[in-house]
């Protein structure tokens, strides 16, 4: 049979959800650690799968649900495995990839259709339903699986109801938590899982990638779009989705007129992300703007000159300038700052242009002698 897309017809730019991605690249050790565990026969009950956003994590835990799935009698007549590949015409890929496997739950943030739009959290309601399900018998005789996609998301009760499902599961469950954040877990929850810490995706898996999914980029837009990903394919298949590029470019360019302010090209910008439809873009720009001022702090930090690679040409003697204005302390201070104005847009419906202008104001304050 024809290997299955990784692109979906229906948004060519972007990857299938998770649940029905039959492509996983990279993470071979995972991989093997995850089979190794199933083939022993002394699995353990819960893992912690870890890893900067877009890199694969919550299609591993697919992959391994699936496998779990599909294979309850390992090892008998057939042997141990060698793969964690499951056709995808076989019938548990198809029911896990349509949500409709009796055996697998799986826990994120749902729709709040009060204020409709995604809830920012997962509540105790949603880890309720873990352990009324976990008290069924699995349908086939084997594992049940619950898949925490996202798990930083819970809040205190949720996070405090799962962890007594940690502490006391029933036999033959699986719990896989997916999360890019595990430091917001309770060191409670932490402790009851292993950990399995997956790596960032190598250059050239990206950008292989990423080609498939936008194949008329042009050769230095891509390469570039790969930097910024900084190993991550559906970072970089976002950033190409919204204009990351270009919008990185912008920012280079404002940064660089500092302590001047181009307000006429401020205002524009302002006007095109607070626009109807613009929230994406939006999120993009100030996702890239606490990104590089991240970067250049680090970049400080190692006191070499060299602690990045230019994404854009000259960007490098940009961040060196900037620093020069203040400390290393003052300047965190400064994206600490502007990293929670961005993250109050949601909380408290700011307005997005004058958060824009707020946040280049603050940045043309620092950098006043």
């Amino acid at each position: 049979m024809t290997a299955p897309k990784i692109i979906d017809e229906a948004n060519p730019t972007s990857l299938p959800a998770p649940r029905a991605n039959g492509e996983l690249i990279g993470h071979e050790k995972a991989r093997g650690e995850l089979l190794a565990a199933a083939s022993s026969g002394r699995l353990h009950h819960a893992w912690l799968i870890t890893g900067a956003r877009g890199i694969g994590k919550a299609t591993l835990a697919y992959r391994f649900a699936r496998f779990l799935l599909a294979t309850p009698d390992m090892g008998g007549l057939f042997g141990v495995p060698e793969t964690l590949q499951i056709d995808p015409d076989d019938p548990v890929f198809q029911r896990v990839a349509s949500g409709g496997h009796p055996d697998l739950l799986t826990v994120e943030r749902k729709f709040d259709e009060k204020r409709g739009r995604m809830r920012n959290e997962i509540v105790i309601d949603d880890v309720r339903a873990v352990v009324r399900f976990l008290n069924l018998t699995a349908s086939a005789g084997g594992w049940r699986i619950v898949v925490v996609d996202g798990a930083e998301d819970m809040n205190r009760n949720a996070a405090n109801a799962l962890l007594k499902v940690l502490e006391e599961p029933p036999p033959n469950t699986v719990m896989l938590l997916v999360s890019h954040a595990p430091g917001r877990l309770p060191a409670t929850v932490r402790s009851r899982c292993r950990r399995l810490q997956l790596q960032p995706l190598a250059p050239g898996d990206v950008m292989g990638l990423l080609t498939r999914g936008h194949p008329d980029l042009i050769d230095d837009d891509a390469a570039q779009l790969v930097r910024l990903a900084e190993g991550s394919i559906g970072r970089a298949l976002d950033l190409a989705a919204e204009g990351g590029i270009d919008l990185y470019r912008e920012l280079i360019g404002l940064i660089d007129s500092l302590p001047e302010l181009d307000t006429t090209a401020i205002h524009g910008l302002g006007d095109r992300l607070a626009k109807r439809g613009g929230e994406g873009a939006f999120r993009t720009f100030t996702g890239l703007m606490s990104w590089w001022l991240a970067r250049a702090i680090r970049s400080g930090a190692v006191k070499t000159g060299a602690g990045h690679e230019d994404v854009v040409p000259g960007e490098g003697e940009v961040m060196a300038r900037l620093l020069e204005r203040r400390s290393l302390d003052q300047w965190l201070e400064v994206w600490e700052k502007i990293t929670r104005l961005f993250a109050d847009v949601d909380r408290v419906n700011l307005d997005r242009k004058q958060v824009v202008l707020t946040a280049f104001l603050t940045l043309q304050n620092a950098t006043r002698a």
